[in-house]
C-alpha cells in the first residue's frame, strides 16, 4: 500500500496513515537456503513438543527421522532460531552485561484485573524463503493481545514499537511490565518508555520459563493454529495473516481459562468496570 514514488506523501507520513512502523517497509525475511530452511521448521516444531531437547538429542531425534545432519549445524540453527533446551525459553534471551536486569516481582502476586500486568517476548516465525521474529505485547489477566510486531533482525527497535503500540491501543498502562532478560528489554531505550510512565519492571529469573507463561502459551496456539498450518510467502502475506489471527484470537476464538469468554471481551470489560 506504499507508494514509494508519491508526489505529494514521503514514505514515512505513508507508513504514519498506515499506523506501521517505517521500518517494517524495508523488512525483508531473513535468508537461509531452502534445505536449512525446512529443517529449521522442523526443528522448530519438536522444540515445542519436546523442550528439553538440546543439540545432541536433537541431531539424535533428527537422525532417527532421516535427516543426515551433524551437531554443528543442528547448533547453529538452534542458535539462529534463538532455541535451547531444559526449558521452553528462547534464546532470544540474549543478556548485555551493561544494561541493567530488573528483579522478578510477580512471585505469588495474584493478577486480578486488567491493566495489571503486560508482558512481552519475542519468537520466530517460518517462511517458505527466510523467516521473521515476532514481538507481542499482552494483558496478563485478559490474555489480550495489545500490539505486535514482525522484524528480520532481534533489535530492540521492534520491541519499542510494540510498546508504544500497546500505549497507543490501550490509552492506558500497567502497573507491572514483565519480560525474559534479553538485550531488547533490558536496552536503556526501552526500559526508559517504561520508566518515565512509572510503570515498575519486572524480568523473569534467569532460567525459569514458567515465569512469563501466558505469552508462551501464545507462542504455542499460533503456531499450531496459524504458523504451522501456512507457508508465507512474502512478508506482507504474513503481516496480513497474522493479523486476521490476532483479530480471530482475541475477539473470537473462546478461552478455556476465561470460562469461555474472548480475550478482548474480558480486557474491555475489565476497563469499563474499573
Amino acid at each position: 500500500m506504499v507508494d514509494s514514488n508519491h508526489p505529494e506523501l514521503s514514505i514515512r507520513r505513508q507508513c504514519e496513515l498506515l499506523g506501521v512502523s517505517r521500518s517494517s517497509y524495508y523488512h525483508e525475511p531473513a535468508g537461509e537456503s531452502p534445505e536449512n530452511l525446512a529443517l529449521m521448521r522442523v526443528i522448530d516444531e519438536q522444540h515445542l513438543r519436546c523442550p528439553f531437547f538440546g543439540r545432541r538429542q536433537m541431531t539424535r531425534w533428527l537422525d532417527l527421522q532421516g535427516y543426515k545432519v551433524n551437531e554443528k549445524r543442528v547448533r547453529r540453527l538452534m542458535s539462529l532460531m534463538g532455541l535451547e533446551a531444559v526449558f521452553p525459553r528462547r534464546k532470544t534471551t540474549i543478556p548485555n552485561r551493561e544494561h541493567r536486569v530488573y528483579p522478578y516481582l510477580l512471585r505469588g502476586v495474584e493478577v486480578a484485573r486488567s491493566n495489571q500486568v503486560w508482558s512481552a517476548d519475542i519468537t520466530y516465525i517460518p517462511m517458505s524463503e527466510g523467516f521473521m521474529y515476532l514481538v507481542a505485547v499482552i494483558d496478563w489477566y485478559s490474555r489480550h493481545v495489545l500490539s505486535w510486531e514482525l522484524s528480520n533482525t532481534m533489535d530492540s527497535r521492534f520491541c519499542i514499537d510494540a510498546l508504544l503500540g500497546a500505549f497507543d491501543y490501550s490509552n492506558s498502562k500497567p502497573e507491572v511490565f514483565n519480560s525474559d532478560q534479553g538485550s531488547q528489554f533490558t536496552s536503556l531505550a526501552f526500559t526508559s518508555e517504561l520508566e518515565c510512565r512509572d510503570i515498575q519492571i519486572s524480568m523473569d529469573g534467569k532460567g525459569r520459563a514458567l515465569d512469563n507463561v501466558f505469552i508462551e502459551r501464545l507462542w504455542r496456539t499460533l503456531k499450531y493454529e496459524e504458523v504451522y498450518l501456512k507457508s508465507y510467502e512474502s512478508v506482507a502475506e504474513l503481516r496480513s495473516s497474522l493479523e486476521s489471527y490476532f483479530d480471530f484470537y482475541s475477539n473470537e476464538r473462546p478461552h478455556q481459562a476465561l470460562a469461555g469468554q474472548t480475550p478482548a471481551s474480558v480486557y474491555k470489560t475489565a476497563i469499563l468496570a474499573a
